[in-house]
């Protein structure tokens, strides 16, 4: 069965040609659409109050025109004209006695307006960038850990931290900043288009009609910008993994004087995103000088046309003043416009890093009609199994074939590379075989629900990781237990021995990975957290690599004298740890070349026997 993994890869060299690099805005930053759709009630009152922001923002300049022209004696012309007659009929009088108080009082309201409706915009506009970045980051990473172990083999943490982290956030100031910029670049136009047609269409025209230019410039701008953002984002993962395996590895690094050359390595990552960067910039600021030439083209056709029709008697002064102070409005949504294309340009990037993250599938899933294990693991079977690893050509599984029945011990030992720990992989399920099946119970394990088959299953493999937190966190990791359990599994695992002398007993913090703890502490930690499972299946990958022979022996006799029917496959090199198996597999180049007892493989003067004399020094005594 060949293995492969739906959506978009994640990794170092992401797929993704297939977006077309000429739109301003690409396919993916759209899909934060329907993440925004559970929250739309708040985004409705965030659209409302940034458009009534914008048109409290406007009004106080109709005020001060009305002022101005108040000032000089004149009237004012049009339906502003009107609407100045109607407030000094029925509105001023009611505020003050004095005209030019009220006019002030006026002001003060339309700032006082801009204030409390600007507020609660960007609360509700911050707060579902929050909600919206939150449900994105959990689909994610709720896909991500679907993902079978396979899809992590050729990927880098950093990367995929990468995406989680910077990517997701970049899509929240999408929501939170770009979409406020949106309505607010667009409620301005039109209110401002609004009010200045009503006092001059003429002025309305020579002011509006440069603004036309910015259009092929944003197009432009945005088709030659757009990959280099996307490269960007990919050069932080990149910088991200790096820098992630030389603090993992801050030990190998430091054992061997390495630290110049990952010092380079993250050099190197880091001068790709600084040249992307560069790019980008270089780009962006020919565009923003742009929309300032624009905007002295606009205000000198302004004051130079506004002038001549002041004359002419074609608009008042007031308005003039209005048209003036309007414009000063104008121009700043013509430089957010820029940082607007910018941002959006940016968040397209992240969006098809993050999306293809969303759109991940894992290959190795229940299959339709897969029904839940009924009871304990009885028995394991291989029958025939073939296999190969994903992206290579060398079989790593030849025709194996084994049954270990309810209680049952089966060892598996062999040369590095001969596939003992490749057996273990598909009982758990990270893999699938080519060919043959895996039996448990007797039933093909791909009919069987991933999780009912696992929660039957202790593992305990030759790397035990440990996360940051206690000694208790990692026993009782994901589930829920009693002291007594907790006390009986640490028994069982031979760490009671270990945890009872430190300073804050099974609280004790690990450190990163289990750091403070040694190989041996891990390995009996990790062996707890398996034994606390009260698994019928127990599966130990090299789990005793980094035991001594006394704790070996005392914790191999702790879990024979449970009293419990447990069924156990052990990996092992050091063949004391499978001396007592029921059945020992030798494994040679992916095929069984032995199997029986340990007196009958001793006997055989094969594979077995030799690592055996050479293990217990019979060979060099010879």
């Amino acid at each position: 069965m060949t293995q492969s993994h739906h959506g978009v890869s994640i990794g170092n060299s992401p797929n993704l040609g297939d977006e077309d690099d000429t739109q301003i805005l690409g396919r993916r930053i759209w899909r934060i659409l329907p993440y925004v759709r559970p929250y739309r009630r708040r985004a409705g009152v965030g659209i409302a109050t940034n458009m009534l922001a914008r048109v409290f923002d406007l009004v106080p300049f109709i005020f001060i025109g009305f002022a101005v022209d108040y000032y000089s004696g004149l009237a004012s012309e049009g339906r502003l004209g009107e609407f100045r007659t109607f407030l000094d009929e029925h509105l001023l009088g009611h505020i003050s006695d004095n005209q030019s108080f009220s006019y002030g009082v006026l002001i003060f309201l339309g700032f006082a307006g801009l204030a409390i409706f600007q507020g609660l915009s960007e609360y509700c506009w911050q707060t579902l960038g929050y909600k919206v970045q939150h449900d994105l980051r959990m689909d994610a990473t709720r896909n991500l850990i679907r993902m079978e172990a396979s899809y992590y083999d050729l990927r880098q943490t950093g990367v995929l931290m990468s995406v989680l982290s910077s990517d997701v956030n970049q899509l929240e100031d999408v929501i939170s900043d770009s979409s406020t910029s949106i309505i607010r670049i667009f409620t301005t136009f039109i209110t401002a288009f609004a009010i200045l047609m009503m006092m001059s269409w003429k002025l309305t025209a020579v002011l509006f009609g440069p603004l036309v230019v910015i259009f092929p410039m944003v197009y432009l701008f945005s088709t030659r910008v757009q990959r280099k953002y996307r490269k960007q984002r990919e050069s932080t993962g990149g910088i991200n993994a790096v820098l992630e395996n030389v603090i993992s590895g801050i030990a190998v690094v430091q054992a061997y004087n390495a630290q110049e050359w990952e010092t380079t390595r993250v050099s190197n990552e880091s001068e790709g995103y600084r040249d992307q960067a560069i790019g980008a910039s270089r780009d962006r600021n020919r565009f923003i000088p742009g929309l300032y030439s624009v905007a002295g083209i606009c205000y000198g056709l302004l004051v130079s046309v506004g002038g001549w029709l002041m004359k002419d008697g074609d608009i008042s002064t007031g308005a003039f003043v209005t048209f003036l102070l309007i414009m000063t409005r104008l121009s700043m949504p013509l430089f957010i416009f820029g940082m607007l294309v910018n941002q959006l340009q940016r968040g397209e990037a992240a969006a098809r890093r993050v999306f293809s993250m969303v759109d991940l599938e894992p290959s190795i899933v229940d299959k339709e009609g897969a029904t839940a294990l009924d009871g304990p693991i009885e028995s394991i079977e291989f029958s025939h199994v073939q296999f190969t690893y994903p992206g290579t050509d060398t079989p790593v599984l030849n025709d194996i074939s084994f049954k270990v029945g309810h209680g049952g011990f089966l060892g598996v030992m062999g040369h590095t590379g001969a596939g003992k720990s490749t057996i273990l992989k598909l009982i758990l399920r990270y893999y699938e075989p080519d060919s043959g099946e895996v039996l448990v119970n007797g039933r093909n394990i791909q009919d069987i629900t991933l999780d009912s088959v696992r929660n039957q299953m202790g593992f305990v493999s030759q790397d035990p990781f440990l996360f940051y937190g206690s000694i208790r966190d990692n026993v009782v990791y994901s589930r829920e237990a009693s002291e007594d359990e907790i006390e009986m599994a640490l028994h069982l695992a031979g760490a009671d021995e270990f945890v009872v002398d430190m300073e804050q007993g099974i609280d004790t913090l690990v450190g990163d990975r289990g750091v403070m703890l040694s190989g041996g502490q891990r390995a009996r930690i990790s062996l707890a957290r398996a034994m606390l499972m009260k698994p019928s299946l127990l599966i130990l990958d090299e789990a005793s690599s980094a035991l001594d022979a006394e704790t070996e022996r005392r914790i191999q006799s702790n879990l024979l004298g449970t009293g419990e029917s447990r069924t156990t496959i052990a990996v092992a090199h050091r063949l004391s740890t499978i001396r007592n198996a029921d059945e020992i597999l030798s494994m040679v180049d992916g095929a069984v070349v032995e199997r029986g007892t340990h007196d009958t493989l001793v006997a055989n003067n094969g594979v077995y026997s030799s690592q055996w004399a050479i293990q217990t020094g019979a060979l060099e005594e010879e």
